[in-house]
């Protein structure tokens, strides 16, 4: 059991850590996305810093990869702890994923802010409350305009939303996680939630400098 825990922990880490935004700037403008806008590698700062078509190709493969990581883990979970509760084996999946993109050992921890992947991990681990969380974000941010604000409040609200289309047993591990990573998303948007007070956040779309949010 040991074993299988470490090795899914360590396979989803590396898959969730794969920078997909920054291989794709890099590639496709040679340039480091590290180095424009923001600094972060997740879709936004690719969107303004890269064009549409990087940002939105930046999006769906941080998706992909944190849905891979869960269907790993459920995979390995089967095959090397086939008595483990499944629904901890996409918990674990799940966590690790996110960790790895937001702290991917590739770019000396410094990767993104999670939203993506995220959105991804959970879209098979809890799917319905995953699409129920992307649509607050979708109405938040075309009436606000604030990427940020929109991926705080679709974070906030995964793991209620997880509670409301839960069907039968969780494990405490299970709902620990849907937590977890909820929190984790909102604490990497620490800058973003101060400037969000200040009224000094930028907004999607707006034509003024950059700023080192999202």
């Amino acid at each position: 059991m040991v074993f299988a825990i470490l090795f899914i922990a360590v396979a989803a880490y590396l898959l969730g850590s794969v920078p997909a935004g920054y291989l794709l700037v890099r590639i496709f403008r040679h340039q480091d996305i590290r180095q424009a806008g923001s600094g972060n590698i997740g879709a936004t700062n690719v969107l303004r810093s890269g064009g549409k078509t990087l940002g939105a190709a930046t999006f769906l493969l941080d998706v992909l990869k944190g849905c891979s990581a869960v269907w790993l883990g459920v995979l390995l979970g089967a095959l090397l702890a086939p008595a483990a509760s499944p629904l901890n084996m996409k918990a674990l999946a799940a966590l690790f994923a996110v960790l790895g993109h937001v702290f991917p050992v590739w770019l000396r921890f410094r990767g993104g802010k999670g939203v993506a992947t995220g959105f991804g991990v959970f879209l098979v681990a809890s799917p319905w409350a995953a699409l129920a969380a992307i649509s607050i974000f979708i109405v938040v941010l075309a009436i606000s305009r604030y990427v940020s604000l929109a991926s705080v409040l679709g974070a906030a609200s995964f793991p209620v939303l997880a509670w409301h289309f839960a069907l039968g047993y969780q494990p405490p591990f299970f709902i620990a996680v849907q937590v977890a990573v909820a929190l984790l998303i909102i604490a990497k948007h620490h800058q973003n939630i101060r400037r969000l007070f200040k009224g000094t956040e930028s907004r999607i779309g707006s034509k003024s400098q950059v700023r080192k949010s999202a």
